[in-house]
C-alpha cells in the first residue's frame, strides 16, 4: 500500500474531534486502502484492536445487516465500553436508511465515527440536513502523479526490473523508467491506484473498463433507471473530449445534434449532474479577478481521473495540452479549498487557487520553447496587479525560471515537490 500523506495527517487532525469524518471519492479512488493505513496508524499510536470496528459494505467476507436497526445493534454490542471506538463504515451508502445509523452513532460519546461513499448522495438531502454543522468532508482523488510514481517504481522494483516490452509500453531498458516514461503512461492511464500495479496495457484496458462501467451501472443507471445510457455516454465522451475548453450546456447539445444525437438541454444537464455526483467530473466556474464574483455561465470542465478519458475515447485520443491542464487542476483540487478560472478583461488565468485568505495564480502550456508562445502565456499572469504569487507551469527543462516574479516550472518537478 503507498502511504498517501495528506490524507492521514488530515484523519489525525480530525482525530477524536466531535465531528463526522466523511471520506468521499470515486470508486476505486483509494478510500478503503486509506480507511485502512489510518487504522493501522491508530494501532502504532496505541489504539487496541478491540477499539475498532471496520465494515465494508463491497465486502462479502461477512454477512452485514443492511438495514438501520440491525446495523446498529451489531455495532453497539461491538463497542468496547473501556475506551473510546473508532467506527469506520466504507460505502456506508449501500445501508437502508444509513443517515439514521450515522445520526445514532454521532450522537455517542464513546464512538469517533469515520464513513465513505462514492457518490453525491451520500450528503444530499436528508443527510446533509440531519448533520449539518456536524460533520467534515475530505476528497478523495486517484494517485497525484508523485504517488502514481512512487508506486510505478515500488512495482518495478518488485519485478526486478523491466524484462519485456509489454510490461510498459514506451520504456527500453530493464530498469526504473524514468519520470518522463512514468507521466507519459501517468497521462494515458490515469491514476487509479490499482492500475498503477498493472504493466499490460490489455490488463489495465479490461480493468479500466470493469471500473467505469461500474459506475455508470452501479452508482448511475440503477438510480436513474430511465436514463438513455447511449445518449448519457456521447455526453460524457463529449466532455471527455473537451476538458478544459469553455463550454455550456446549450453548446453541448448543439454539438451532439449535429452528429445525429439529439436530445435535450434538460437531459444533458441530468447527464452532467449524474457524471459530477459520482466523482467522475468536476465543473469549474470563472472568476471575475476586477470585480471578485463568480461568472454564472460558460464553466469549464476536467475529469476526475484521466483512465475516464482512456475508456471513452481510447490510446489516440486528445492533445497532450488539454490532459497536462486536468493533471493540474486536480493537483491543485488536493492542495487548495477552491478553484476556479481567473477573469480579467480579454485575458485569463487558467486557475486561481485559494485556500483562506491564501491565493496563487497558475497559467499552464506545453511549452513555451517558442518566444512568442512564452509572451502570450505570461501576459495573463502579467496583467494581475496584486502581490500574489504567480506561476508558468510547462513541460519544459531549459528556459525556465524567474519572469519579473512570475515563476517558470517544469511541471514533472512541480508534481514531484
Amino acid at each position: 500500500m503507498i502511504s498517501r500523506p495528506y490524507y492521514l495527517e488530515w484523519l489525525n487532525r480530525w482525530k477524536d474531534k466531535d465531528v463526522i469524518k466523511v471520506i468521499a471519492g470515486m470508486r476505486r479512488s483509494g478510500k478503503s486502502t486509506l480507511m485502512q493505513l489510518y487504522q493501522m496508524e491508530l494501532q502504532q499510536q496505541g489504539v487496541e484492536q478491540s477499539q475498532l470496528i471496520s465494515i465494508n459494505f463491497e465486502s462479502l467476507d461477512e454477512d452485514y445487516p443492511l438495514t438501520a436497526k440491525d446495523l446498529y445493534d451489531y455495532i453497539a454490542q461491538r463497542i468496547d465500553p473501556r475506551a473510546k471506538t473508532y467506527v469506520f463504515l466504507d460505502e456506508v451508502q449501500r445501508v437502508d436508511e444509513f443517515e439514521v445509523v450515522v445520526d445514532a452513532l454521532f450522537v455517542r460519546e464513546d464512538v469517533d465515527l469515520y464513513i465513505t461513499g462514492s457518490n453525491a448522495h451520500l450528503l444530499s438531502g436528508e443527510l446533509a440536513t440531519l448533520l449539518s454543522g456536524r460533520y467534515v468532508e475530505i476528497k478523495v482523488y486517484p494517485f497525484s502523479f508523485k504517488e502514481y510514481h512512487t508506486a510505478i517504481q515500488e512495482n518495478v522494483m518488485q519485478r526486478g526490473g523491466l524484462d519485456h516490452p509489454y510490461d510498459f509500453p514506451y520504456d527500453l531498458a530493464p530498469s526504473l523508467p524514468s519520470k518522463e516514461v512514468i507521466f507519459n503512461r501517468y497521462l494515458l492511464f490515469g491514476g487509479l491506484p490499482f492500475a498503477a500495479t498493472l504493466f499490460d496495457e490489455k490488463d489495465i484496458t479490461e480493468y479500466l473498463e470493469g471500473v467505469f462501467s461500474t459506475i455508470f451501472i452501479k452508482d448511475i443507471a440503477q438510480r436513474k433507471p430511465r436514463m438513455d445510457m447511449a445518449s448519457f455516454e456521447s455526453v460524457a465522451a463529449f466532455l471527455a473530449d473537451n476538458v478544459g475548453n469553455i463550454t455550456s450546456i446549450k453548446h453541448i447539445a448543439d454539438t451532439l445534434a449535429t452528429q445525429n444525437k439529439t436530445m435535450s438541454q434538460g437531459a444533458v444537464k441530468q447527464y452532467i449532474d449524474s457524471l459530477l455526483a459520482s466523482h467522475l467530473l468536476f465543473k469549474v466556474e470563472r472568476f471575475n479577478l476586477k470585480g471578485k464574483e463568480y461568472l454564472r455561465n460558460l464553466d469549464k470542465y476536467y475529469l476526475g481521473d484521466l483512465g475516464f478519458r482512456f475508456w471513452l475515447l481510447g490510446k489516440s485520443a486528445g492533445d497532450v495540452g488539454k490532459r497536462i491542464e486536468n493533471v493540474v487542476y486536480l493537483e491543485l483540487r488536493r492542495k487548495y479549498n477552491r478553484v476556479a478560472i481567473g477573469k480579467q478583461g480579454e485575458h485569463e488565468v487558467d486557475f486561481v487557487a485559494t485556500s483562506g485568505d491564501a491565493t496563487h495564480y497558475y497559467q499552464v502550456a506545453q511549452t513555451v520553447l517558442n518566444e512568442e508562445t512564452l509572451l502570450r502565456e505570461l501576459r495573463p499572469l502579467q496583467v494581475i496587479q496584486d502581490n500574489h504569487p504567480k506561476t508558468l507551469l510547462t513541460l519544459d527543462t531549459i528556459g525556465t525560471g524567474d519572469f519579473s516574479g512570475i515563476k517558470h516550472l517544469n511541471l514533472l518537478d512541480w508534481l514531484l515537490e
